[in-house]
């Protein structure tokens, strides 16, 4: 499903349901969009789930569709009426449809208060469409069941990053072409724009540098926004639902060498005080593999705004630098 149309998907979901949800259990709220008629979920089943999760000021909080990566897991026994097993068993397979979860029966169940960032919402609330379910047959031994479910989700992986493969290089010709930007190519693949230079001494390997940054995909995320997985930018942070209070904003150090190839490459061609955008092909980031925690699929390129802000040299004999946590290697 396209970016735009991903949007316009989820606006009229959000808009349709207003006035059309029904009262489930434990103060749940539902409403189906979309029913294929097909065998609703169990406790045991399998499923790949897309999601939108807000909250009452309409504020997205996770987005499957921005990572371009659903969600796969078990389904499993339900442990108060109205929690979010109990609610996935009102669907089946191609079913879209937006729920509340109370969240007063979700703290008075678990013994939590609420979420700090949700302390003054009723509800948690999820716009989500059920890709694919896996159904256990209660006859069928444990470890067949894994073992299909492992073959099955495997292939559809090996599916997903196949498109993701496919996709790359449009995805960075499109960033290119939507903010027009006139880039140079270096022999490794690397795209860059620098918009200053900095001064004429050049890092090398082994300096510490002092980079202010901010690291997000080539694709913008369903509200138009930049897609920034991180940044040394405490604003920007905040703006994009990254911030970390224990995180150390402004610049960082670290030491040249140590980071994704794309990242080091295009610093060495700044002195100090430049500034830069690096538009970094997947096999210069994180490859073939991603980087899961990060939010980073397989062959995904990467776009870095960067200011190098200080060079050190070594002194006396090389000490371990601070590295940086964004773009350092696996």
């Amino acid at each position: 499903m396209k970016k735009s149309l991903v949007i316009i998907f989820a606006a009229t979901l959000a808009l349709a349901a207003c006035n059309n949800y029904k009262k489930g259990p434990g103060g749940l709220m539902y409403t189906i969009h979309k029913s294929e008629g097909k065998e609703k979920i169990k406790e045991g089943d399998i499923i790949k789930l897309n999601f939108i999760q807000k909250n009452e000021k309409d504020s997205i909080m996770a987005n499957t569709y921005d990572l371009e990566q659903p969600q796969v897991f078990p389904v499993g026994k339900k442990m108060y009426a109205g929690d979010m097993n109990d609610v996935l068993y009102l669907f089946g397979e191609g079913d879209s449809a937006t729920f509340k979860l109370d969240l007063d029966t979700m703290a008075k169940h678990s013994g939590q208060p609420k979420p700090e960032a949700l302390k003054n919402d009723k509800y948690l609330i999820f716009t989500v469409k059920v890709e694919t379910v896996l159904h256990k047959d209660p006859k069928e031994a444990d470890s067949v069941f894994q073992n299909k479910a492992r073959d099955f989700f495997q292939k559809d992986y090996q599916a997903s990053i196949a498109k993701h493969k496919a996709s790359e290089d449009g995805k960075i010709k499109k960033y290119i072409a939507d903010n027009n930007l006139k880039v140079q190519t270096t022999a490794s693949g690397l795209q860059y724009v620098i918009s200053n230079p900095g001064s004429a001494q050049k890092p090398v390997v082994g300096d510490t540098i002092m980079v202010n940054y901010t690291g997000k995909l080539a694709t913008k995320k369903t509200d138009g926004k930049d897609n920034i997985f991180d940044t040394s930018d405490a604003k920007k942070a905040k703006e994009a639902g990254k911030f970390n209070a224990q995180a150390q904003y402004g610049p960082r150090a670290f030491a040249l060498g140590q980071a994704i190839p794309g990242f080091d490459e295009g610093l060495q061609l700044l002195g100090k005080g430049g500034k830069a955008t690096f538009i970094i092909p997947s096999k210069l980031g994180y490859g073939e593999n991603g980087m899961p925690q990060g939010g980073i699929n397989p062959f995904t390129p990467l776009v870095f705004e960067v200011e190098l802000t200080d060079i050190k040299k070594p002194v006396a004999a090389p000490a371990t630098a601070p590295v940086a946590t964004a773009p350092v290697k696996k």
